[in-house]
């Protein structure tokens, strides 16, 4: 399979940039955490106006301070998030949302702790949603003192795992590193390689389940290289292999550094890698599918490759990854920005380096051409 793109006016693809809301999807069996997890991304987002959508938000104890008005169906709150409830149908609840006057920067939708993840996800990939919005992750809270497949026969609980992009072993605290281990393989036996971070009372770093605010300031980059600031996504996800030509090796100037900041007090780091040269699309496949271990959580960055003239935005939550076609809008150039736990800066910065190739003949062809 080849990276396809859609061709579409200009028009068109800024409005699906415009609108392409990114959402995250919660999932989990009964008593994981889910509503804990809720409660920390409303409670501690800086700057970034999210909507909740859940089933029933006077489960959500949120703080009375923070509240500004309240009515049937919503709460807002005077951080610029909103709680919004899913009554019948949770297309009519997306719209609901969609149609508000205000600007959000993100959606997350927590599943019922019995539900399959997998219909939820459909709703935003394979409905009239699909080009107002872009599914960002599916993130799984397991309860690592009530391991629900241990428990429970669950039919539910297997898929939540098994489609989970990130899985967040929540309640640490209550067992030991011993059980802790075992649950890690049991996870890992039902899906092979997965992205799983422990917790206690549901407090993960935003960044690592939420992609917005990574390239919203100049943090990440030495501030004469981070030129522009713009998050916007355009419609067109590309998940399959890609089989390009290859292109030269030569040594490149680029700049990275090791980037410090509150992540580090919960043990992850982040990585900045950027280059001046471009990237070989089946070199970056090769990274993507085979060397990119799991403990890094999330990624995302700018994309220049020699096989397109487009500038391209790259999310990556788990092993789940989009790469969606924008125009540039100065220098070409590769930025990337890495965020796991006990990383290998230096193999993750060489094997990116890696990826760079010469110039080539095959640049402008574009995708699957």
């Amino acid at each position: 399979m080849t990276m396809q793109t859609t061709v579409s006016s200009e028009s068109q693809t800024m409005e699906v940039a415009k609108q392409g809301l990114p959402v995250t999807i919660i999932t989990g069996f009964l008593g994981s955490g889910k509503t804990t997890l809720l409660n920390h991304i409303l409670t501690n987002q800086q700057g970034v106006k999210t909507a909740v959508l859940v089933n029933e938000f006077g489960e959500i104890g949120i703080d009375n301070e923070l509240v500004v008005s309240t009515d049937e169906n919503m709460v807002e709150l005077s951080n610029g998030c909103i709680c919004c409830t899913i009554n019948n149908d949770l297309v009519d609840a997306v719209y609901k949302v969609l149609e508000r006057e205000e600007k959000l920067d993100y959606l997350v939708v927590e599943t019922t702790g019995l539900a399959d993840p997998l219909p939820v996800a459909m709703t935003f990939l394979g409905s009239e949603l699909r080009d107002l919005t872009r599914l960002d992750s599916i993130i799984t809270v397991v309860d690592a003192a009530n391991y629900s497949l241990d428990l429970f026969n669950s039919e539910a609980a297997l898929s939540q795992i098994t489609y989970g992009d990130v899985i967040i072993l929540n309640k640490t605290d209550l067992v030991d590193e011993t059980t802790l281990q075992e649950l890690e393989k049991k996870i890992n036996n039902i899906k092979e390689g997965s992205r799983i971070i422990r917790t206690t009372k549901s407090q993960v770093p935003l960044p690592l389940i939420l992609s917005v605010g990574l390239f919203q300031s100049d943090k990440y980059f030495d501030s004469h290289a981070e030129e522009h600031h713009d998050h916007d996504d355009s419609g067109h996800e590309h998940h399959d292999d890609h089989d390009h030509s290859t292109c030269g090796h030569d040594h490149h100037d680029h700049e990275h550094h090791h980037h410090s900041d509150h992540l580090e007090n919960d043990g992850f780091i982040s990585i900045s890698f950027q280059s001046e040269k471009p990237f070989s699309i089946r070199k970056f496949q090769h990274f993507l599918d085979n060397q990119l271990p799991t403990n890094v959580f999330r990624a995302k960055g700018i994309m220049w490759f020699d096989e397109s003239p487009q500038r391209h935005i790259f999310h990556l939550c788990g092993k789940r990854f989009t790469i969606d076609d924008d125009k540039w809008k100065g220098e070409k150039k590769n930025q990337l920005v890495l965020i796991g736990q006990n990383l290998d800066t230096e193999t993750l910065l060489q094997q990116l380096e890696n990826c760079i190739c010469l110039p080539s003949t095959t640049r402008g062809k574009g995708f699957g051409k």
